[in-house]
């Protein structure tokens, strides 16, 4: 069974759906009516969807990571610079590269070659 969605809670929805967007493809999908906005991922992977945060939930808490599949982390990650996302350094890992960010609400994002690894 497949994983379709992962649900992230956003204090500003609008920036959120804008970053994920920007930096990674994503096509928001909005329904009248519903709170909720979907992103719909651009190569077939689970989608996310965003939720308005509830005042009593706590923002960027690291329980959760997102993961993105890059070939080429350095490469994507210079090009997300020039967008203006900056990540924190490259790590080695077991014959992969990876790099570490935050999304507009605090949210842990990677980007990873480990998918690629040979």
């Amino acid at each position: 069974m497949p994983l379709g969605r992962l649900v992230l809670y956003a204090r500003d929805v609008d920036a959120t759906i804008s970053f994920y967007e920007k930096h990674f493809g994503f096509k928001p999908l909005r329904q009248d009516g519903d709170r909720i906005v979907e992103l719909l991922a651009p190569d077939g992977g689970a989608n996310l969807m965003i939720h308005p945060a509830g005042k009593a939930q706590k923002m960027g808490q690291v329980l959760v990571k997102l993961v993105f599949d890059v070939e080429d982390v350095e490469a994507f990650r210079a090009k997300c610079a020039g967008n203006g996302l900056e990540f924190g350094p490259l790590h080695q890992a077991d014959g992969y590269v990876y790099a570490n960010a935050q999304d507009p609400c605090g949210n842990s994002i990677s980007i990873s070659s480990r998918a690629f690894r040979r």
